[in-house]
């Protein structure tokens, strides 16, 4: 008898796994991605490539005491600063990206693994530093988040506990999803909006983009040298990401358990001949919480 966590579907008492389904259905939807991505990016980036390549021609027409060369080996310079970490627009009196806020920041994005790519080491005494930092530093981030993982799911499981009407614990996730999406997702946004002068879209997308550690690094905090900000901003936005990573990730848990659920629900089906039995064992098992979350 196989146990229902295995990933099987019995047809006519013939079992078949159903993880060859599951590949195929992850590498169709990684082709899904890669299809629409194309679709809607391609086209803009055609045009903002020629767009500057227009402004080039335009910039060289202006000053002629340049040639293409020249003007190409300034836009390498610029190049080579933003890898930097230097940001090409203001002047020498831009703020450090190493005072103790920006490093502190910095520090975070490397044990969340988040890495945004706009700001890295470029000493080698740095880079040195940064690959034994992350070695141990990544996990105990890991222990740290499974810890908190495992305090947010047992105040959940002490809730269902402690309400046992029927129907309740739908409620209860609901409520602590809503709650984290306000506090982690939505709410955020907002300040981000008004500090960076984003748009809300643009602080929801840079909130996402960075509690789920994808960081692209075209949207990152205090990085406008145009603003003021305050010193402890950066440290904030790092203490809130280290939260809403715990909180995240433990809604992408529950998102793969309820998926594996799914899963064996859909085409896992028992014998019938073992009904009676299975049914005697769970009236022997004592009952459990109904909510389970993955730590």
């Amino acid at each position: 008898q196989q146990s229902s966590s295995m990933p099987f579907l019995t047809i006519h008492n013939r079992q078949i796994s159903w993880t060859p389904l599951l590949v195929l259905g992850y590498l169709f939807y990684l082709l899904l991605g890669a299809m629409v991505f194309q679709l809607l990016e391609k086209q803009a980036e055609t045009h903002f490539r020629d767009q500057f390549q227009l402004e080039k021609i335009k910039f060289l027409q202006n000053y002629t005491c340049l040639d293409r060369q020249a003007l190409e080996q300034f836009v390498q310079v610029l190049m080579e600063a933003w890898e930097k970490g230097v940001n090409p627009e203001g002047n020498s009196t831009n703020p450090s990206n190493w005072d103790f806020s920006n490093s502190f920041f910095f520090a975070g994005t490397v044990v969340t693994t988040i890495g945004y790519g706009n700001l890295s080491p470029s000493t080698v005494a740095g880079q040195i530093f940064c690959v034994f930092y992350a070695l141990f530093g990544v996990p105990l981030n890991l222990a740290f988040l499974n810890q908190l993982g495992k305090g947010l799911n047992a105040h959940l499981i002490t809730l269902e506990r402690w309400v046992q009407k029927p129907g309740r614990a739908q409620v209860q996730l609901g409520i602590f999803l809503t709650a984290g999406t306000l506090l982690f997702l939505v709410f955020p946004p907002l300040v981000f909006s008004y500090v960076e002068g984003w748009s809300y879209g643009e602080g929801f997308y840079f909130t996402f983009i960075t509690l789920s550690t994808i960081g692209f690094g075209d949207y990152v905090v205090g990085t406008n040298p145009n603003k003021h900000y305050i010193p402890v901003y950066r440290s904030l936005t790092a203490i809130w990401i280290v939260f809403g990573l715990a909180w995240l990730a433990l809604v992408f848990n529950v998102g793969a358990d309820l998926m594996e659920k799914f899963l064996q629900l859909k085409w896992h089906k028992p014998d019938l001949s073992l009904a009676e039995g299975a049914t005697t064992k769970l009236e022997d098992e004592p009952e459990q919480p109904r909510i389970h979350i993955p730590s």
